[in-house]
């Protein structure tokens, strides 16, 4: 197939839709990529990108364009000058587009408007779009702090419903997701799959552990924004500072790491790494004895499974979070960790304390996240769906 994706987000940004481009490409099918120039997570675009370096490239056999837009910074303005100059430089630069394609593919992160473009190219051109959906809208709003039944938030929810609309397929990470589309939007069943994300193959065969006697490690790996709630894990680390057998290691970047650092100030049983290459991950993930993931206590987070899980369940490793709704339904299901409330320090830290003296548990949890991993999110099986779903809307 000759595919067209559009996504405000690629390489080198740390997101999975440049695995699942260059996965497509190597199964020989020829992708084509419209994104922005990059600057997330930091909100300064990334150095050697500024003005048209790396306009137009070629990245492991995927066809890479990038679109000039505002970086991110600080501040909802900023933000939302960011989301909207991908818009309007996407929009115009895929209405010159009459390069012919089989199926566009929409990788659709925050902000949905992102898709605009590509419904519109594929329009024009009689071609269908399959919309992957990993950001949900307008609820995401209300997670960052617009009020529902606001004016802002109903005009979004306006545009988010009329861009659903138009997608022939909308492939959702979770059955919340879906739920969400039939009952909020009401979206017809037809026009949805359930598509959860994988795991890189990185992950699938880790280094061996470092040798760590008398130690508990507790490892968060990702994005540390507003969302991601990793102040609760760093008051849980407050909380067990009596404890010197564990400890806490926070790898990632994002808008709310120096509040982290700052929280964390004079704490001996917190590390932070900063961002790291993913090629890096596995000797984090090694280290580790349960894999952290926390969310706010905010309604539309309980739809969410971030994509975070599916490495720690690749990586056969215990889960502990602080987190609502879907994730801590699979984490149950799996029975491969403990999910306390969100935001609930208090019960994480407990928790972690109950995991850290029961090492054969430990054990079992670690092969049951591995066992949920094969049966529900293996990488081969997503591929085997998502080309599926491609040529059916060719």
């Amino acid at each position: 197939m000759k595919i067209l994706v559009v996504c405000q987000y690629y390489k080198p940004e740390p997101f999975r839709v440049s695995d699942i481009c260059e996965a497509l490409a190597a199964q020989g099918h020829a992708v084509t990529v419209v994104t922005g120039t990059p600057n997330y997570p930091e909100g300064e675009i990334y150095l050697g990108y500024e003005g048209a370096a790396h306009r137009d490239e070629m990245i492991n056999r995927v066809r890479v364009h990038r679109c000039p837009i505002h970086p991110r910074k600080r501040g909802v303005l900023h933000r939302f000058w960011n989301y909207y100059s991908f818009v309007f430089a996407s929009k115009r630069y895929l209405s010159r587009l009459e390069e012919d394609f089989d199926v566009v593919l929409v990788n659709q992160l925050s902000p949905v408007m992102m898709a605009e473009g590509a419904l519109d190219w594929a329009r024009r051109h009689g071609k269908k779009t399959v919309l992957y959906c990993l950001d949900l809208w307008p609820e995401s709003l209300a997670a960052g702090g617009i009020r529902p039944g606001s004016p802002v938030y109903r005009v979004f929810w306006h545009i988010s419903r009329r861009i659903y609309r138009r997608a022939d397929a909308i492939a959702v990470t979770s059955q919340g997701f879906a739920d969400y589309f039939r009952t909020t939007l009401k979206l017809p069943d037809a026009k949805l799959v359930y598509l959860p994300q994988y795991a890189e193959e990185l992950f699938d065969h880790l280094p061996p552990a470092p040798p760590h006697p008398g130690v508990f490690n507790a490892v968060f790996a990702g994005n540390i924004g507003e969302m991601q709630s990793v102040e609760t894990i760093i008051e849980a680390a407050q909380k067990l500072a009596g404890r010197s057998d564990i400890r806490f290691h926070i790898v990632g970047d994002g808008v709310r790491l120096d509040a982290c650092r700052r929280l964390a100030e004079g704490l001996p049983n917190v590390t932070f790494y900063g961002r790291r290459d993913v090629s890096e991950m596995p000797d984090f993930y090694a280290m580790a004895d349960v894999m952290l993931v926390t969310l706010k206590a905010v309604p539309v987070l309980s739809l969410t499974l971030p994509g975070k899980v599916q490495s720690y369940f690749a990586a056969g490793k215990p889960v502990a979070g602080a987190i609502n709704g879907e994730t801590a339904a699979v984490v149950a299901d799996a029975d491969c960790g403990v999910c306390v409330a969100a935001e609930d320090a208090n019960a994480l830290a407990e928790a972690l304390a109950s995991m850290a003296d029961a090492p054969e548990r430990l054990r079992i949890y670690g092969e049951n996240a591995r066992r949920y991993y094969e049966a529900h999110f293996r990488r081969a099986a997503f591929f085997e769906n998502l080309t599926d779903i491609l040529k059916e809307n060719c």
